[in-house]
């Protein structure tokens, strides 16, 4: 792979919210959350408004080790699976991705809901969401 062997990324920001620790996906996405975006991005975040769905790019910092098989939400009962099926914590990259709804901006924060991240993640990116590109269609992937 040229060019491709290292990638570094910085964070814009980071997350606040009320989990410090893992907890029930859906209970997290209910949960009001943060995007705390640095002073010197938050330009980037003109145009956005209440209303907007936006997708959250951001690092899994507290996960460690990756397992390229495993159980769906670490449920033994269900058969192991491909990483790459599951939006698991627990991947080569560690990179995790939600669709968030924007509640309210205060100059470079944004109040979210739907984020399933905890408090202190490092925020990688945040891109609108865009139903020509993030929904899939009839007859593709799930």
């Amino acid at each position: 792979m040229r060019g491709t062997d290292t990638i570094v990324l910085a964070p814009i920001g980071r997350v606040e919210s009320d989990f410090s620790e893992s907890s029930s996906v859906e209970e997290m996405r209910q949960r009001p959350s943060r995007l705390v975006v640095r002073p010197e991005f938050a330009v980037g975040l003109e145009g956005l408004a209440a209303g907007d769905r936006i997708v959250v790019l951001f690092y899994f910092h507290q996960s460690e080790g990756y397992a390229l098989r495993q159980h769906p939400r670490g449920d033994i009962s269900r058969p192991k699976q491909g990483v790459f099926t599951l939006r698991s914590p627990r991947r080569p990259n560690r990179i995790g991705v939600t669709m968030a709804y924007v509640e309210a901006i205060e100059g470079n924060v944004l109040h979210v809901t739907g984020l399933d991240a905890l408090d202190g993640t490092p925020l990688l990116d945040i891109k609108p969401y865009v139903s020509f590109f993030d929904a899939s269609g009839e007859g593709e992937g799930t």
